[in-house]
């Protein structure tokens, strides 16, 4: 039985998102300033200080939500790998720097996960092919 496309889901490193830029200590820089230079006259009006505090707890909830679905992402990908252990497969290999490419077909037998991701060992008919990327199978056969 043949599977074709098999690719890694995440790389084990950090995802970029749009809150990366802002901290929860700027967002509360910012409240603390306001809240000191404002009007005693006039003080902040009860709706938009609920509003800010609503954006303050999404905040907090998106930055636990993107840490948790990197963890995800980076268990399933290492999940993966060790499903080809004692599989064959094949990989595409591109040169460094330019766009052609090579195809190796070997048996996977060690995985490792030193570097954050996962990266294959192949015993082929010629040798053994170290540090294969999982985003490089192509094809994974029984």
């Amino acid at each position: 039985m043949a599977i074709s496309g098999i690719g890694i889901v995440g790389s084990g490193t950090t995802p970029s998102s749009a809150t990366s830029g802002l901290t929860e200590q700027d967002f509360l820089s910012v409240l603390i300033t306001q809240l000191q230079n404002q009007d005693p006259l006039q003080p902040m009006d009860d709706v938009q200080f609920l509003g800010q505090l609503a954006q303050f707890s999404a905040l907090q909830v998106a930055t636990q939500q993107s840490a948790q679905l990197d963890s995800l992402l980076t268990f399933n990908s290492m999940n993966q790998a060790l499903a080809l252990l004692g599989k064959s497969v094949q990989v595409s290999q591109s040169s460094s720097g330019t766009t052609a490419s090579a195809t190796a077909v070997g048996t996977v037998t060690a995985v490792d996960f030193s570097t954050g991701s996962p990266a294959l060992t192949l015993t082929t008919g010629t040798g053994t092919v170290i540090g294969v990327p999982l985003s490089d199978v192509t094809l994974v056969q029984q």
